[in-house]
């Protein structure tokens, strides 16, 4: 695996201010770094949306080979065809200093009424990191989703959010449409499309 040509010493901060603080933090940079062709460049400004880490969790039941969504409204998604509701995984933020795996239980238990009897890392990744801090840690839990579904979320952080149950055959048939639109979701189920016969090889070699 090739390593990058420039690291943590390859850039200089000059100067960090907080140019807004509200639900989310803004900050202000002026940095300059290594050029390629040698030398540095120039001071640059660059604005960073602070977001922190996050967790997202793919629901999966192999046994009945089901897979659990939420949907709920998305202010960023005001402008899509489909309308601002989403289709996505369960997902949540990570506190500074918090094990991502156990936030991620927490937000099974918060979005969806469940407890994972596995919980498999997938990957984790920079949402976008021309402009933000934000790192997703993707899990795929293996529960039994015969009978659940419902509307959760805390009131206090005024969430409205139904957990769905889904077949893989509609699950396949919307992202290929493109309807599973979220970064998240299109990563987590292109890994489960690609391990999902692992998981039946597991349950009918504890029948043999």
């Amino acid at each position: 695996m090739r390593k990058h040509y420039f690291g943590d010493r390859d850039f200089e901060i000059e100067s960090e201010e907080i140019a807004y603080r509200g639900f989310f933090r803004v900050s202000k940079f002026r940095l300059r770094h290594r050029l390629f062709d040698g030398g540095w460049s120039e001071p640059l400004t660059r604005e960073l949306f602070q977001r922190g880490d996050a967790v997202g969790i793919l629901v999966f039941d192999p046994k009945h080979d089901l897979v659990g969504v939420v949907e709920q409204f998305r202010i960023g998604a005001i402008g899509s065809n489909y309308g601002p509701w989403q289709y996505e995984v369960i997902a949540g933020m990570v506190g500074k200093g918090d094990n991502p795996s156990d936030i991620a239980r927490d937000e099974l238990k918060q979005e969806a009424g469940l407890e994972a009897d596995r919980l498999i890392p997938i990957c984790d990744y920079f949402v976008s990191a021309g402009g933000s801090d934000e790192k997703m840690f993707l899990f795929c839990a293996l529960i039994d989703l015969e009978g659940k579904g419902g509307v959760f979320g805390l009131p206090s952080e005024k969430e409205d959010i139904m957990f769905q149950v889904w077949t893989f055959e509609e699950m396949q048939e919307a992202f290929n449409s493109g309807y599973l639109n979220s970064a998240a979701m299109t990563i987590s189920f292109q890994w489960l499309q690609n391990n999902r016969k692992k998981f039946y090889d597991r349950n009918e070699n504890k029948h043999d």
